[in-house]
């Protein structure tokens, strides 16, 4: 069934319901109509919050009907997991093209950081998403399942990320792979959640801190 078939089919769907925020599985959606979907909600999220997003204001942002979405993602929540599944994938991937540059530890440290600090600086609402996914998991089961998966996900691709890095002798790990990139995740995350609630204060001697914690998990 192709874009413009479905969408009529779901909006019919939706003239006989009434709602759009029920049921539906997920579908897949590919191409720069997904992009500009995805966008959308990830503005949407910054601005509103996940309970004030509503298909409308996703819809209408995107520049695609309500039928469309529900027929694609079913429910917001699930419009949601999949707005940053995709934006992780899209971010590890540009991580990875930048840290295989890395020709000692001390690069390989300073790529990771200043990947950190650019999304507080220039991509606040992502991290936003992140933890109102956070939020909704401790609420639905799905959405609890979905969001440990990609944790997991982005968890062994930067512990992939980190075994090549020691394999090819640019950095030396003090434990196992995924640990590490546990432990990297668990001080990034917290790192943007402070910056991220007080945007005004100066970080530089905590990101600095942070830097001399991750060198000695990454270097003799």
């Amino acid at each position: 069934m192709d874009a413009s078939v479905a969408e009529r089919a779901a909006e019919a769907e939706e003239g006989e319901s009434g709602d759009l925020g029920r049921g539906g599985p997920s579908r897949p959606l590919s191409g720069e109509k997904a992009q500009r979907i995805i966008d959308a909600m990830l503005r949407s999220v910054a601005l509103r919050g996940s309970t004030g997003s509503t298909f409308d204001h996703v819809s209408r942002e995107a520049g695609v009907s309500r039928g469309l979405l529900h027929y694609y993602f079913g429910t917001k929540e699930k419009l949601l997991v999949e707005a940053v599944r995709r934006d992780c994938e899209l971010r590890l991937e540009r991580l990875e093209a930048e840290l295989s540059t890395a020709q000692t530890a001390h690069d390989f440290i300073s790529l990771m950081a200043r990947s950190m600090q650019e999304t507080v600086d220039s991509e606040p609402e992502f991290m936003t998403l992140i933890f109102e996914l956070f939020t909704l998991s401790r609420r639905n089961e799905d959405i609890a399942v979905e969001y440990a998966g990609l944790m997991r996900r982005t968890r062994e691709q930067v512990a992939g990320m980190l075994a090549a890095a020691e394999k090819e002798g640019v950095i030396h790990l003090h434990a196992d792979p995924e640990a590490v990139a546990e432990i990297l995740f668990s001080l990034g995350d917290g790192f943007r959640l402070r910056m991220l609630s007080e945007p005004d204060r100066d970080f530089s001697a905590t990101v600095k801190a942070g830097i001399m914690c991750v060198r000695r998990l990454l270097t003799d």
